[in-house]
């Protein structure tokens, strides 16, 4: 499940980073010449703003949706491994402070 939704994550990802450089900016961005060319002049003036401008949120929403589905899956999967590298290794570190160092016992 979590590969999946990393999956979808980066794609997700990438469509945004791409609908984000298409958008005009003040120094008119990618969208100049290439939503032209690319989309045959469907994606200029108004509607392209409009369009671009829904996309990216849609895009946003879904991005922020897996992040939180990726931290609620990851979080699962951590509580049913059990006990953590962590408190293992401070549980270790407990015990052998509590027990008392071996005595050398040996006659010379």
């Amino acid at each position: 499940m979590f590969s999946i939704l990393l999956v979808m994550l980066i794609i997700v990802a990438v469509f945004m980073i791409a609908i984000i450089l298409l958008q005009k900016s003040e120094g008119s961005g990618m969208s100049g010449a290439s939503a032209a060319s690319m989309f045959g002049g469907a994606l200029t003036g108004a509607a392209a703003g409009n369009f671009l401008t829904r996309a990216t949120a849609w895009l946003a929403t879904i991005f922020f949706v897996l992040c939180a589905l990726l931290a609620l899956v990851s979080a699962k999967t951590a509580n049913n491994t059990g006990v953590s590298d962590l408190r293992q290794e401070l549980t270790a570190d407990a015990v052998s402070e509590q027990s008392p160092a071996p005595v050398d016992v040996t006659d010379k």
